[in-house]
């Protein structure tokens, strides 16, 4: 779950049906401003938490509401699965593969070329072109949930087959004319890797634009913050243990400024087959999932890139992982092995909480 506890936040992604949107007022002075909190829980099938430091509830309620419109906005865009009166979206893209190029918002247009960016920065541990994979895996993974005596997993060869269609060459963007063409007819996009980061970014900035100094955002888990929060202290955030007999365990507690933190993680989404868990992340090399680690968190300034960095480095043996992160400015990373041994980057500990 995303909450608080203690006024930290514990990073760990929540599943809803429905949305629900609370605003709670908190008393903590910051200045002469005061804290307030909103939760709702639907978009991008998690929970989202608000929280600021305004002038008043009415200034804060501007914020949230502007801050889900926006989210909500996202949501229905980057969505594979739905189709939206009037929108046209990922889902749109994905149905047209090998007809035509399709008209799209420029939201989705700057989304591919960040993914794309990210996929050449990652060498390929990030590619949005791999839904094609990653689509029968989320297939039999809900046909194993829902039936669990007969669950299956997808055969080598069917998933073979499949990777020939995640080329991110033959994703063609016009930004001229804000068009996305799939040039291959059985591939599909899957932005589930940058979405909910990307999104998060793009709030954080909204906020900074209309003049708020002190605002967390955290979707699902990806959590981004701008500026500090009461008495011009940092925010402080608490990395929950994946493993689920410490469930409600800190492993660290970090001070953010103007930070995101991201952990990706198979220890929630997974289905059991021959008495084995398989979770969600995909490692492009092998078709199967990754099984370096219960988890991994990076801290970077930018929530998009902390939410592809945790899946490519996730997917990585450590030493390579490690020395990825080690070469980009302003990155950390924090590993738990399949053991429950934790690894860190050589500065993660600047972030740590006394």
């Amino acid at each position: 779950m995303v909450s608080f506890v203690k006024r930290k936040i514990v990073l760990q992604s929540a599943t809803a049906l429905f949305l629900l949107l609370i605003l709670a007022v908190s008393l903590f002075e910051h200045n002469s401003k005061k804290r307030y909190e909103t939760e709702f829980i639907g978009l991008f099938d998690t929970f989202t938490k608000i929280v600021a430091y305004t002038n008043s509830k009415e200034e804060f309620a501007h914020l949230s509401e502007t801050i889900y419109e926006m989210l909500s906005e996202y949501h229905k865009l980057y969505d594979i699965y739905n189709d939206y009166d009037g929108i046209n979206n990922i889902k749109t893209i994905n149905d047209n593969a090998g007809i035509a190029p399709i008209k799209v918002n420029k939201e989705i247009v700057d989304l591919i070329l960040f993914s794309k960016e990210q996929h050449m920065k990652t060498d390929g541990y990030v590619n949005i072109a791999f839904g094609s994979v990653l689509n029968i895996w989320h297939n039999y993974r809900t046909n194993g949930l829902s039936n669990p005596k007969n669950a299956q997993l997808p055969p080598i060869d069917l998933l073979k087959t499949a990777a020939l269609h995640a080329e991110i060459d033959n994703v063609i963007v016009d930004e001229k004319e804000s068009t996305v063409y799939l040039t291959d007819s059985k591939m599909s996009l899957d932005v589930g890797a940058v979405a909910k980061g990307y999104a998060a970014e793009q709030a954080a900035k909204m906020a900074k634009e209309h003049g708020f100094a002190s605002v967390l955002i955290s979707i699902g888990g990806n959590i981004r913050t701008v500026g500090e929060r009461a008495k011009k202290t940092p925010w402080l955030v608490g990395v929950e243990s994946p493993i689920k007999e410490n469930e409600g365990v800190f492993l660290q507690e970090v001070l953010l400024s103007d930070f995101s933190l991201v952990t990706s993680g198979g220890y929630n989404r997974y289905y059991t087959a021959d008495d084995k868990r398989y979770h969600h992340i995909i490692n492009p090399e092998t078709l199967y999932p990754s099984n370096y680690y219960l988890s991994v968190t990076i801290l970077c300034k930018d929530s998009g890139v902390a939410d592809a960095l945790s899946t490519a480095v996730f997917n990585m043996p450590f030493n390579e992982g490690f020395e990825f992160i080690d070469k980009m400015p302003d990155t950390e990373g924090l590993w738990v092995l399949n053991t429950g041994e934790v690894k860190y980057s050589k500065n993660f500990n600047h972030f740590l909480s006394k």
